[in-house]
């Protein structure tokens, strides 16, 4: 093969996202995916290399490194290949797809991701990480380019076999929208929860928390969904399920306690390596810190957990504090790396980790042993080199000592060089972090974090929404520095989380604007992100990651975020609740329909449809308030638990229309199945109905 030195500036220098700038300057000749490769591809006859990952992924730096920033494996790229770099966040469809090839041809997957691609984008070979020398059985990178160059060259039948098997396999998984429509049935669905429930705690680890072995990851929507359906079990008078208290008791205060949760400054790492919590994989997550807050705020809701109380006020505090952009909208992660003075290089957790010495350094001998006790830091060391990732296994009656320990310990820390912010916008992130802070700022009464939701909504509708103006109901995907993203048009959890957003918005600020642009988003989901029987990832109107898929892909099982078809079935019942359309209501039982055999059989891979699940059993339960927003009325409705219920306490939302105060009193107004009760001035029957479990003094 030929080598051929880089002539030209690779094409990444304009891009939105902070991942493709961090290689903008590799001698690889990358290009963004887009038309243009494609077409090089065909006029040099030379295969694809497809690279895949995102800014706060520690194997995608190395991989970077030792290959992407090498000048030889660079010239090897360059010579027999067109090479392709995209941020998996930007264009969730595209890292779906080749993801699923990526599994299907070794049987495992995560990033970075590495493709190879034909003319007609059709995979043809796919790894993950491939080191700079061979090593654990492994190829080199540069193996394997030579050798899948010289395969291209001369065994090309081969690659076309390949690659009709792959796309095949992918194609098989498409048919799920086109299987027979179902029927929602409430026995045959409350079995179906019961059976989850089971299978959970099958997989409960019961002296650390969470599900399964290492490396662990936080399950908010699994913890969601076991918290409603004990909320549903009490509404409705049933025993209390005690597997689920120690599944959610154990889970969360571990969490909270352990090396996954900064212990400083608040916010959780994206998972533990181990399975008990205490080493984090240490990047920063926007979608898990929102989910999470969310977890938490519905634990404190059904608790009254004062360890839930604190980890909702630090998480929020580090959304705002370190995860809102200028513009408003919230940032996508934090990295896991950052640069380490001892070792002059990055290193993964450099900014988190304390020695004994740093901690008496820092506060003096007697706070430094205090803090070294408190925070489980030893000389030995819980991590790398004698270092040790802060925990609190143990409480202390010195809160104020603790207070200034911790304030000393973060301007300190703030000294170190910070791990790189990831601050491209996703619109579905976003949406996922608005709702969490309406719910945590209406329970704890904190209108300033309901106000930073709302100030990344007006980012969403003034610079996402209509961002193609060939689209005007469809969001962009991403945007940064206020600007969107025309190449990554919005996918179905972009169009389903924001519709959720909006909606927690509506019933927070009672704003009739909200509810009506989620009606906008629901209905050009209704539109253009259905296929067959079901819904699809990506928009009719929109181009396909391969031109001639037969099936758009489809994705019902929930990942780390809620997948698009659950988000789309909670919007809809939401929705027709708030506004009364049944022709919403009876779309989302057949979204919802389709569920139940995931749920029934993959329930750790389905935890927000199994809770839209149990929103439906118990619902719609719509509650409205005639009475001042201040009243003690209002004031009760962030404490309910009722799974299904939705609210409003003014006029301006259809709930409320034509509801006044009965003889003068604060009145609330109760209707279940679109089917209503007498309005009550009772607040302690308001509190049975909306299942509040707050203690008033």
């Amino acid at each position: 093969m030929k080598l051929a030195q880089l002539s030209v500036p690779n094409r990444l220098s304009d891009s939105t996202s902070p991942y493709l700038l961090q290689h903008a300057d590799n001698p690889v000749d990358w290009y963004p995916w887009g038309q243009e490769a494609f077409d090089e591809a065909k006029r040099r006859d030379v295969p694809i290399f497809l690279s895949v990952g995102y800014s706060a992924c520690h194997w995608c730096h190395v991989m970077a490194h030792e290959s992407f920033e090498n000048e030889n494996v660079a010239a090897l790229l360059n010579a027999g290949f067109v090479n392709i770099k995209v941020d998996r966040e930007e264009l969730p469809a595209v890292d779906s797809l080749y993801m699923q090839a990526t599994q299907a041809m070794s049987g495992h997957g995560g990033w970075p991701m590495s493709v190879w691609l034909d003319h007609e984008r059709k995979p043809w070979y796919a790894g993950t990480y491939f080191p700079a020398t061979p090593s654990h059985g492994m190829p080199s990178f540069t193996q394997v380019v030579l050798a899948l160059g010289d395969t291209w060259t001369n065994e090309r039948e081969r690659v076309g076999d390949s690659a009709n098997r792959i796309m095949q396999a992918i194609g098989e998984r498409g048919e799920f929208v086109n299987r027979d429509e179902l029927q929602l049935d409430k026995d045959s669905v409350f079995e179906s929860l019961r059976s989850a429930v089971t299978q959970l705690a099958n997989s409960f680890d019961p002296i650390n928390g969470g599900f399964g072995g290492a490396p662990k990851f936080p399950s908010p929507m699994v913890l969601e969904f076991l918290m409603r359906f004990e909320s549903y079990l009490m509404l409705n008078e049933q025993d209390s399920d005690l597997r689920i208290t120690e599944m959610l008791t154990k889970t969360f205060e571990r969490m909270a306690r352990g090396g996954i949760y900064d212990q400083l400054d608040g916010g959780f790492a994206r998972y533990s390596v181990d399975d008990g919590w205490l080493v984090p994989h240490f990047e920063k997550m926007l979608y898990d810190n929102a989910q999470l807050l969310s977890a938490y705020t519905s634990w404190y809701r059904i608790s009254g957990n004062p360890l839930a109380k604190k980890v909702i006020e630090e998480t929020a505090s580090f959304l705002i504090e370190q995860m809102q952009t200028p513009e408003g909208g919230f940032a996508s992660a934090l990295d896991a790396d950052s640069f380490d003075v001892k070792h002059d290089e990055s290193r993964e957790g450099a900014f988190y980790v304390w020695t004994m010495s740093q901690l008496v350094e820092t506060l003096g001998e007697p706070d430094g042993k205090f803090a070294a006790e408190y925070f489980a830091v030893t000389v030995a060391g819980n991590f790398e080199e004698g270092t040790s990732i802060l925990t609190q296994y143990q409480d202390s009656n010195e809160s104020e000592r603790i207070e200034k320990i911790r304030k000393k310990l973060i301007a300190q820390r703030n000294l170190r060089e910070r791990p790189g912010r990831d601050d491209k916008i996703v619109a579905s992130w976003n949406g996922l972090t608005i709702q969490a802070l309406v719910q945590a700022g209406s329970l704890l009464n904190r209108q300033d974090w309901i106000e930073s939701a709302e100030q990344a909504a007006d980012l969403l509708l003034s610079v996402h929404l209509g961002g193609n103006p060939d689209q005007p109901n469809r969001l962009v995907r991403v945007s940064r520095d206020g600007v969107a993203g025309h190449h990554a048009p919005g996918v179905l959890e972009d169009q389903a989380n924001v519709a959720n957003a909006f909606l927690a918005l509506a019933q927070a600020q009672g704003d009739k604007t909200w509810l009506d642009l989620a009606g906008v988003l629901l209905h050009d989901i209704q539109t253009h992100f259905v296929q067959g029987q079901g819904l699809v990832d990506t928009a009719d109107d929109a181009p396909s990651v391969i031109e001639d898929q037969i099936h758009r892909q489809t994705d019902p099982t929930d990942n780390v975020t809620p997948s698009g078809w659950s988000g789309a079935s909670q919007a809809a019942l939401t929705y027709a609740a708030l506004t009364g359309e049944v022709e919403m209501f009876a779309w989302a039982e057949k979204l919802l329909a389709r569920l139940v055999p995931i749920v029934h059989d993959h329930p750790r891979f389905a935890g927000w449809a199994a809770a839209n699940l149990v929103a439906w059993l118990d619902g719609p339960r719509e509650i409205a308030i005639a009475a001042s927003t201040d009243s003690p009325m209002a004031n009760e409705i962030p404490w309910g638990t009722a799974p299904g219920f939705v609210y409003s306490l003014v006029d301006e939302l259809p709930l409320s229309e034509g509801r006044s105060r009965v003889n003068n009193l604060d009145t609330a107004y109760v209707c279940r199945n679109f089917v209503c009760e007498a309005p009550t001035t009772d607040l302690e029957e308001l509190k049975k109905l909306i299942g509040s479990k707050r203690v008033i003094s």
